[in-house]
């Protein structure tokens, strides 16, 4: 094998490394805290013994000459018997470590997401303004409102449960989820305006609160992402569109979209 494979190899494995190593810490951290279990475990029968070696016995004479074992304090127990624990310690401190690795690395890897992703929303602003600027406010709504259309057209509601929420009969869509409920687009209009006091009030909501107030299940993403109140309240955008059996569908879209949070 040539120097150069064996470096690209040990570079390889370093990046394989470095991109699951919170997978792996966290790995670490539960087979330690089992470790740590075992081991003070383990120990204790062994400090037992110790207490009850003869050498660590005293012993006080009651009436009747009878002798009984003196209880030893707390810290003369520690005294006799730390040692013992020395293995269930260590690979505690070990597991500590490994937790707080992860932890620390997952935080930093979140602050650098949550950094991209402000630049990429401020990318995305600034090309929209430069959009408007050129072709003209009309032109680009009328994209907006074709890329609306596409959207529904690439997942057909013939291919989609409609979910009943039991809150209206109107076919609604939800751009962000990709599913078709029915509502009515004046109890989404109240529910926007009482999640937006909400907001005001408790600085952040998720998206999860909007689909449950929506009465759709939450999702993974939108346990993740919602609207922080110092970067705007939630505004929804109604659109009407048509499904592709030629129903009438509101398609719902958001002019400041959730964030992660």
């Amino acid at each position: 094998m040539s120097p150069n494979s064996i470096q690209k190899g040990v570079r390889e494995l370093g990046m394989l490394l470095n991109k699951n190593s919170p997978t792996i810490l966290t790995g670490l951290s539960v087979a330690g805290l089992v470790s740590t279990v075992i081991l003070a475990v383990q120990a204790t029968p062994k400090a037992i013994d110790i207490l009850n070696a003869p050498e660590n016995m005293e012993f006080e004479t009651c009436p009747g000459s009878i002798h009984v074992p003196i209880e030893k304090t707390k810290q003369e127990i520690i005294k006799l018997t730390w040692k013992c624990y020395i293995p269930a310690a260590a690979v505690g401190a070990a597991t500590i470590a490994c937790i707080i690795g992860a932890n620390s690395i997952s935080l930093r890897r979140n602050a650098a997401l949550a950094s991209l992703y402000t630049l990429t929303e401020r990318a995305m602003q600034e090309y929209q303004a430069k959009v408007v600027e050129t072709i003209g406010k009309n032109k680009e709504e009328k994209i907006k409102e074709q890329i609306l259309q596409d959207k529904i057209n690439s997942n057909p509601l013939s291919g989609n449960t409609i979910i009943l929420t039991g809150k209206g009969n109107t076919l609604c869509y939800d751009v962000l989820s990709g599913r078709y409920f029915k509502n009515d687009i004046e109890n989404i209009r109240r529910i926007q305006n009482d999640f937006n006091e909400a907001l005001i009030t408790e600085m952040y909501r998720s998206l999860n609160e909007l689909y449950s107030e929506l009465g759709l299940e939450e999702t993974k993403t939108g346990r993740d992402t919602g609207w922080v109140l110092e970067h705007g309240k939630l505004e929804i955008i109604f659109s009407a569109k048509i499904a592709d059996d030629g129903t009438p569908c509101i398609v719902i879209d958001y002019r400041n979209g959730p964030r992660m949070i």
